[in-house]
C-alpha cells in the first residue's frame, strides 16, 4: 500500500457539503461548525451552511497539504499523504467524502471511532496486532472478502494511518469505510402470478428466505411462526423492528394475509423466515454488518436470500459486491437485491450490491407495469454492464407494518396492521417470494439457475434492458419453464467512438431443455435505447434464427451486436426472444451494447524536477461544464492513457520528489479542450515558486493557500480549486499549457504569517491576492503602510473557555477560501491582525471552544461578514461580548440560509432562518442551545415544518396558503448558564401578512429585529448601581424608518417582572442599574408603518458587577 512520498491534487471545491439535520430535543444541540476527524486523524471543519471552513492537522502532520474539492455536489478533503494513494485505488474515496461521513453520522459529534474495513492481499489475513497497538478496535472477520472490520479510535487515528500506510502496508490491499446502507425505500401479488402457483401447489413450502433488513415484527398475526431463525448484527437491542420496513419486506415475501382475512397475503407464505437484522432503527447499517449477514444467512441454509438496501456503486469492485458475488459462487443461494431508487438522475444509478454480476438485481413498475420513475437505471458504473434484471411491482405495496414502528406511523395504509409504500425495496421481496415458489418446484436448483429461469420467463415491456432488464416477474410462466438460457446478460460493453469502422461482436447464447421432448424455438430481439424509441434495425442480431433444443440437451445460437447502426450514441439494450410455435416456451434473454459518444485518447506523462519520468504523481480531471472527476496515477513509470468525451476539462497534476520534504509542484490546466488524441506532460520544472514576504521578518509562514475561481456555464455553480500548505516554501505552480482563458477565472494567493509582540500577544499578518489568468508561481513584497491593523478582541462570559479566531480571504463570488486553523488561546483573547489592502474581502470568524485538542467541542460562531479593510486606519473587532439577539441577514451571510434573504417566501414555500445569538459587536451568530422552539401559525393555525422536526437557531421551512394571509411566527432557543452566562433565552415573536410570490425569486418577508450595543467588558459586564446607556438598532423591514411604535422593557430578576424603559432619541436606552450585583433583561416590542410587529426578549443580556 506504500506509494513514496504521497502526492495532492489542486482540485475542485465550492458547492455545500451539505451536513445533516441535528437533533433538537432536549438535549444540547450542535453549535455553528461540525468536525469529522479522517482515517488520517486530521480534523475538518465545516460551517452551518456545510462549506468547509478549516482543518486541523493531526500531531506530526504539520507539513501535509491539503486539497479540497466539490464532485457531484460532496465535498472531498484529501490530505496530500493520500492523494497517490487515492488515485491508484487503494483508499475508498468515501474516507474523504466529508458530506458523506456528516450524513451518516460519522462527524466527531456522532461517534469517536472511524469504521473501516481492511482486506488484504494473499489469501490469509496477517497478524492484527500491528493495527491494536495503533489503537484500533477490532470488529467482525469477513473471510468472504479476506477482510477485517475495524474502528480506529480518532484520537489515535494518526497511528493507524502511519501502520497501514508504512509498516503493514504490504500486506493491505485496501482501505474502506465501512459505509451506511440504507432500506430503499422511495417514499402486487396478483400481478406476477402468485395466486395461481398457490393453486398448483407451489407456495414456497420447505423454503428458507433470508430476509436481511431493519428486523421483523413476528407479532405480526401475518408472521406469526414465519421466523425460524434470527441475529441482530446492527447493534440494536434485539431483532424486532422499530423502523417498519424490514417486516413489511418480509410479509411481502412470506405473509399469511391472517390479520386481513387473505386479503394481503405474501408471495410465498409457505416459506420460512431467516431474520437478519442487518439495519437498524434509522432503516442504515454498516457495510461490514451486511456481510456479515450474508455469511450467515448462507451458513442457515437460505435458498434466497432478499436484499432491500443499497448505497451508491463506484467502479470497481467494493466489498459488498464482492461478497454478493462469492457467497454466490461457493452455494446454491440465489441473491436478491434492490436496484435502488435514483431513476430521476437517468442512466448508471443501479446502486451497490446490485450491481454485483451474481445479484438478481430488481426494478420497479406500477400496477400496469409502468415503469416507476424512481427506479435506478443502468448501465453498470464502471463497464456499462446490463442491470437490472428484472423488474417487478414496487408502487403502492401495502403489506405488514410493524407494531409502533416509523413506517407504521407515516405511511398509513387505511387497513389497521398495514402500511402502504413505495420503492425498489417493495419490489425485490416480490422476487425473493417468486424464487421461493420456484425453488419449491426445483429443489435441487442453485441460485443461479433459479435466477437464469426468472429472468428468462420475464414479461417484456417496451423498454431497454438497461431500465427493465427482461421485463416484470412472471411466476406462473417461470414455474412452466422448460427451457432456460446458460448465460446471464449479453453485454458487449461500450464500443468506442467512431462507430464507422466498429467490428461486430459476437457472443453465444445456449439453451438447455429440461423437458422430455424436443423443443423448436424461433429466435428474435427486440432493443430500445433509454429514450423508449426502438433500436436501429440491425444493430442486433441473432443466428440461426431457429434452433430445436434436443430432450435434456442443448442448442446455441450467436448475438452480434454491430454498433456501426445508427447514428445516435448511447445505450441500447433489449432481449433475444426465444419462442415455440404454439407459444407454451418463452424464453428471454437481456443484451446490452453502448455506443460510446465522440470520445478521444488522453495521454498523460509526468516528469519530476530532474527531468525524470516519475510515478509518485497524481493527476486529477474535472468535467468544466459537468460534474465528471476522476483521479489517475501510475506506479511504475508515470504513464497512462485514459478515454475520455469531447469537452472542456480542467486538469490539475501533483509531483512530489522523493524525499522527505513537503516541497511539490503543482501544474493546471483550468481550461483543456479534449477534441483529438492528445498528451499531456505535467512536468514539475515548468512550476515557479511563491516568493512572498511580510514587514517582520520574524513572523513565520503558518498557513498557505493557493485558490482558483471559474465559471462552469448554465445551469452549474461557478467552482473553485483550494490547495492548502502548511507553507509557501517549496511549493510551486504553474500552467500546464497555453490554453485559452476561462471566463472569470481568478486565482487567489492567500498566506497567514505570525509573530508575538512585546506582551507575548499574537500578532498576525494577513495577504492575499487576486490574479486574473495567471497561475505561473508568484511573488509579492508587502509594505507595512499597504496594511490595515485591527484590535481583535474575543469575550469571554464564563470561565476556562478557548477561542479558536480565524482572518480569512474570499473568492469574488463570495466563497470563502479554507485554511488551516492555527489561531487559537484562552478566553479572553487579544491580537493584532494586520490585513492588506488591495481588493480582496477578508472575514474575521470566532469560535468559543471548550475542551483541549482532539477533545474539544465548538460552543458558539461569530462572524464579521467579508470586506475590504483599508490601509493606514485602525479597527476594533469585539467578538463575543452582549448583548446577544436576533439578527436578520441578506443572501451573502453564510449558514443554511445562504443565498437567500433570512426570511423570505418563493411561491407557497416560506423559509426562515433566524439566527438569535448575533453578538453586540454586530456580528452575525450561532450558538449551541439546550432547547429550541420554532412555530408558524396562518390564521390561528399552527403549520407543520416541511421536515417535520424542530429546528436550530430557526431554521425553518413550510408550505403555506396561496392568498393573502396573517402569519405568526414565534422562535424560542435557550443555552445553558454553565457555558453562556448571558443571553441564556433569547425569545422572539413576528406577526406579519404574506401572500403568493412568482416562483423562482425570493421575496424578503417583512421582519424586524432589534439589536443593543452597549459597551460592556470582556465578560459582558457592566457596574451595578449606576446609569447605563444600551445603545440599539433596528434592522430588516423598519430599518431607517421611524415605526409606529418602539416600546422597551427591562428586567432586573431574570424575567420575572418587567418595567419601563426609557429611550433617548431613538437611538439608545437610559437605564438605572441596581446596586445589586445580577442581570438586566432586554425586551422590545415594535410595529412598523405597515402593521408588522416584533415582540423581542432577551434574558440576561448582560450582567452588573460591583
Amino acid at each position: 500500500m506504500a506509494a513514496g512520498v504521497a502526492t495532492a491534487a489542486m482540485v475542485m471545491a465550492g458547492l455545500p457539503a451539505g451536513a445533516g439535520a441535528v437533533d433538537t430535543g432536549g438535549g444540547r444541540t450542535a453549535a455553528a461548525v461540525k468536525t469529522v476527524t479522517l482515517v488520517t486523524g486530521d480534523r475538518v471543519l465545516v460551517g452551518g451552511d456545510g462549506r468547509v471552513s478549516g482543518v486541523e492537522r493531526a500531531p506530526g502532520r504539520g507539513a501535509v497539504p491539503f486539497s479540497i474539492r466539490e464532485v457531484a455536489g460532496h465535498t472531498r478533503v484529501v490530505p496530500g499523504d493520500a492523494e497517490l494513494l487515492l488515485a491508484q485505488g487503494k483508499l475508498d474515496a468515501r474516507l474523504f467524502d466529508v458530506t458523506q461521513l456528516i450524513k451518516d453520522g460519522y462527524d466527531d459529534a456522532g461517534r469517536s471511532d472511524v469504521p473501516l474495513i481492511v482486506t488484504f492481499k494473499g489469501k490469509k489475513a496477517p497478524s492484527m496486532s500491528p493495527f491494536t497497538e495503533a489503537g484500533a478496535r477490532m470488529g467482525r472477520a469477513l473471510p468472504v472478502v479476506n477482510g477485517k472490520s475495524m474502528r480506529s479510535v480518532k484520537k489515535r487515528a494518526a497511528d493507524f494511518w502511519d501502520t497501514v500506510t508504512t509498516e503493514e502496508s504490504g500486506a493491505v490491499e485496501k482501505v474502506w469505510l465501512d459505509g451506511r446502507r440504507k432500506a430503499s425505500l422511495d417514499k402486487s401479488v396478483p400481478q406476477i402470478g402468485a395466486p395461481t402457483a398457490w393453486a398448483a401447489g407451489y407456495d414456497g413450502t420447505g423454503v428458507k428466505v433470508a430476509v436481511l433488513d431493519t428486523g421483523v415484527d413476528s407479532s405480526h398475526p401475518d408472521l406469526a411462526q414465519q421466523v425460524v431463525e434470527e441475529k441482530d448484527f446492527s447493534g440494536s437491542d434485539g431483532t424486532g423492528d422499530k423502523f417498519g420496513h424490514g417486516t413489511h419486506v418480509a410479509s411481502t415475501v412470506v405473509g399469511t394475509g391472517a390479520k386481513s382475512d387473505g386479503r394481503f397475503k405474501g408471495v410465498a407464505p409457505g416459506a420460512k423466515i431467516l431474520n437478519g437484522k442487518v439495519l437498524d432503527d434509522t432503516g442504515s447499517g454498516s457495510d461490514s454488518g451486511i456481510i456479515a449477514g450474508m455469511e450467515w444467512a448462507v451458513a442457515q441454509g437460505a435458498d434466497v436470500v432478499n436484499l432491500s438496501l443499497g448505497g451508491t456503486d463506484l467502479p470497481g469492485t467494493d466489498p459488498m459486491e464482492e461478497a454478493v458475488d462469492r457467497l454466490s459462487a461457493e452455494s446454491d443461494t440465489l441473491f436478491v437485491v434492490a436496484a435502488g431508487n435514483e431513476g430521476e438522475f437517468g442512466e448508471g444509478t443501479v446502486g451497490s450490491p446490485g450491481s454485483a454480476d451474481s445479484a438478481l438485481t430488481v426494478g420497479a413498475v406500477d400496477k400496469s407495469d409502468s415503469l416507476a420513475g424512481f427506479s435506478s437505471r443502468g448501465p453498470r458504473v464502471g463497464d456499462s454492464g446490463v442491470k437490472p434484471d428484472l423488474t417487478a411491482p414496487g408502487v403502492e405495496i401495502t403489506a405488514a407494518a410493524a407494531a409502533g414502528s416509523l413506517v407504521e406511523s407515516e405511511y398509513p395504509s387505511g387497513v389497521p396492521g398495514y402500511a402502504t409504500l413505495d420503492g425498489t425495496s417493495m419490489a425485490t421481496p416480490h422476487v425473493a417470494g417468486a424464487a421461493a415458489v420456484l425453488a419449491q418446484q426445483h429443489p435441487d436448483w442453485s441460485g443461479e439457475r433459479l435466477k437464469a429461469v426468472l429472468t428468462g420467463s420475464a414479461k417484456p415491456g417496451t423498454y431497454s434492458s438497461f431500465q427493465q432488464g427482461t421485463g416484470r416477474t412472471d411466476v406462473v410462466r417461470a414455474l412452466q419453464q422448460s427451457v432456460v438460457t446458460e448465460q446471464g446478460p449479453l453485454d458487449f460493453g461500450e464500443q468506442q467512438w467512431p462507430h464507422g469502422d466498429d467490428k461486430p461482436s459476437t457472443k453465444q447464447l445456449t439453451y438447455r431443455n429440461l423437458g422430455t421432448e424436443p423443443v423448436t424455438l424461433d429466435l428474435s430481439v427486440d432493443a430500445y435505447a433509454v429514450d423508449g424509441k426502438p433500436a436501429t434495425e440491425g444493430m442486433f442480431s441473432v443466428s440461426p434464427q431457429r434452433i430445436t433444443v434436443p430432450a435434456g440437451g442443448t442448442a446455441s445460437a450467436e448475438v452480434t451486436a454491430d454498433t456501426r447502426a445508427g447514428s445516435a450514441d448511447g445505450s441500447f439494450g433489449g432481449s433475444v426472444q426465444a419462442t415455440s410455435a404454439d407459444g407454451k416456451v418463452q424464453v428471454r434473454s437481456a443484451v446490452g451494447v453502448a455506443r460510446e459518444v465522440e470520445s478521444y485518447s488522453l495521454t498523460l506523462k509526468h516528469i519530476d524536477e530532474n527531468g525524470d519520468p516519475t510515478g509518485d504523481a497524481a493527476t486529477s480531471v474535472a468535467g468544466l461544464y459537468s460534474d465528471f472527476y476522476a483521479e489517475y496515477a501510475d506506479e511504475k513509470d508515470g504513464e497512462l492513457t485514459i478515454r475520455l468525451p469531447k469537452g472542456d476539462y480542467i486538469l490539475s497534476g501533483v509531483i512530489h520528489p522523493q524525499t522527505s520534504s513537503p516541497t511539490h509542484a503543482v501544474l493546471l490546466e483550468p481550461k483543456f479542450r479534449l477534441d483529438g488524441d492528445k498528451t499531456v506532460t505535467v512536468d514539475a520544472r515548468q512550476a515557479k515558486p511563491v516568493d512572498i514576504t511580510v514587514p517582520d521578518p520574524a513572523a513565520e509562514n503558518t498557513d498557505a493557500t493557493v485558490a482558483i475561481g471559474f465559471g462552469r456555464g448554465e445551469g452549474l455553480s461557478d467552482g473553485s480549486l483550494q490547495y492548502l500548505m502548511p507553507t509557501f516554501e517549496g511549493s510551486r505552480f504553474g500552467r500546464l499549457g497555453g490554453g485559452e482563458a476561462v471566463e472569470r477565472l481568478t486565482a487567489l494567493y492567500s498566506g497567514n504569517w505570525t509573530a508575538k509582540d512585546g506582551d507575548g500577544r499574537p500578532v498576525n499578518y494577513h495577504a492575499a491576492w487576486y490574479r486574473k489568468g495567471s497561475l505561473d508561481g508568484f511573488t509579492a513584497r508587502v509594505e507595512r503602510r499597504q496594511l490595515a491593523k485591527v484590535d481583535l478582541q474575543v469575550g469571554e462570559a464564563v470561565d476556562g473557555r478557548r477561542v479558536q479566531a480565524e482572518v480569512t480571504p474570499h473568492l469574488p463570488d463570495g466563497d470563502l477560501v479554507s485554511g488551516f486553523t492555527d489561531m487559537r488561546g484562552d478566553l479572553p483573547f487579544r491580537s493584532t491582525e494586520y490585513i492588506l489592502d488591495n481588493g480582496v474581502k477578508w472575514s474575521v470568524r470566532t469560535w468559543q471552544v471548550s475542551g483541549e485538542g482532539r477533545e474539544s467541542v465548538f460552543e458558539n460562531f461569530l462572524m464579521r461578514m467579508p470586506q475590504t479593510w483599508k490601509a493606514g486606519r485602525g479597527y476594533r473587532e469585539r467578538f463575543g461580548v452582549g448583548v446577544f439577539g436576533p439578527v436578520l441577514h441578506g443572501p451573502d451571510a453564510p449558514g443554511p440560509g445562504r443565498g437567500f434573504p433570512g426570511a423570505a417566501r418563493e411561491g407557497n414555500t416560506l423559509r426562515a432562518y433566524v439566527p438569535l445569538f448575533g453578538d453586540g459587536g454586530g456580528h452575525w451568530g450561532t450558538s449551541d442551545t439546550t432547547s429550541v422552539t420554532t412555530r408558524l401559525e396562518a390564521d390561528g393555525k399552527e403549520i407543520s415544518d416541511e421536515y417535520g422536526i424542530p429546528p436550530t437557531d430557526g431554521v425553518t421551512e413550510y408550505t403555506v396558503p396561496a392568498e393573502d394571509t396573517a402569519y405568526k411566527l414565534t422562535v424560542d432557543n435557550s443555552r445553558d448558564p454553565a457555558v453562556y452566562a448571558v443571553s441564556t433565552r433569547v425569545h422572539a415573536e413576528w406577526t406579519f401578512r404574506s401572500a403568493r410570490t412568482p416562483e423562482g425569486a425570493f421575496a424578503a418577508l417583512p421582519l424586524s429585529a432589534v439589536r443593543f450595543s452597549p459597551d460592556l467588558t470582556l465578560a459582558s459586564t457592566a457596574k451595578a448601581g449606576k446609569r447605563f446607556e444600551v445603545p440599539f438598532t433596528v434592522e430588516g423591514a423598519a430599518a431607517g424608518q421611524r415605526p409606529a411604535k418602539l416600546t422597551f422593557q427591562v428586567s432586573y430578576d431574570d424575567g420575572a417582572t418587567w418595567q419601563p424603559a426609557r429611550a433617548v432619541g431613538g437611538t439608545h436606552l437610559s437605564l438605572k442599574h441596581p446596586a445589586k450585583p445580577g442581570s438586566v433583561s432586554l425586551r422590545a416590542e415594535l410595529t412598523d408603518r405597515d402593521g408588522n410587529t416584533l415582540v423581542q426578549t432577551i434574558e440576561r443580556a448582560y450582567l452588573t458587577i460591583p
